[in-house]
């Protein structure tokens, strides 16, 4: 992201996942884990909005942890068909995640339903302070309840994950889902409104 941007090996379940780390200019308040888009269509940790992710919760204070699933970048093992990325993430936020801080969680597209599942799987004394879901794949995958403080922004005319389908998720769980007029799935042109309301919903 920067040339302060740390990068790290850190060993996972199908050998060793590239980690990028990016630390706020005081002490941090807490750890954030961001997991990125399906990596059988082009997602890295590297995609736009992961790394507008990782700046906007380095701004906030926290310390940010994007990483590469299995077989992308530098991680080594082979996609395995969204099983094995859960336990990469959870790898991971066990690695990386300090005892002592709060723990946030984070995910666009396919990396959201990482994110939620990694959440819903966590034993409770490291237990997510919050999670961040962005066009959430909730069409493809079987995304879980999340909490109700869950923050899900959605484009209106996300042409890769309907809106409708993350509404259909979200409605018996009462769950308010932010929409954005206008707005595909990448967020072009648009990644500095997505940060704007994740600053916002942390103040």
């Amino acid at each position: 992201m920067n040339a302060s941007t740390l990068r790290r090996s850190v060993a996972g379940p199908a050998g060793m996942l590239e980690c990028a780390i990016d630390e706020p200019p005081g002490a941090p308040r807490g750890v954030t884990v961001i997991c990125h888009p399906h990596p059988q269509h082009g997602g890295t940790m590297d995609n736009k909005v992961v790394q507008t992710l990782a700046r906007t919760f380095v701004q906030l204070g926290y310390r940010s942890v994007r990483f590469n699933f299995r077989g992308v970048g530098a991680s080594q093992g082979v996609w395995d068909e969204g099983r094995g990325e859960i336990d990469d993430a959870l790898a991971v936020i066990t690695a990386q995640r300090d005892a002592v801080l709060p723990l946030v969680l984070a995910g666009f597209s396919f990396g959201g339903y990482v994110a939620a599942q990694a959440a819903a799987s966590l034993p409770e004394e490291i237990k997510a302070e919050r999670l961040v879901m962005v066009g959430p794949s909730t069409q493809k995958q079987r995304v879980p309840a999340v909490a109700a403080d869950t923050l899900v922004i959605h484009g209106e005319s996300d042409e890769v994950v309907p809106l409708l389908a993350t509404l259909d998720w979200a409605r018996p769980q009462s769950l308010p889902v932010v929409v954005v007029p206008g707005v595909g799935h990448f967020f072009h042109g648009q990644l500095t409104l997505l940060k704007e309301i994740v600053l916002r919903a942390w103040h």
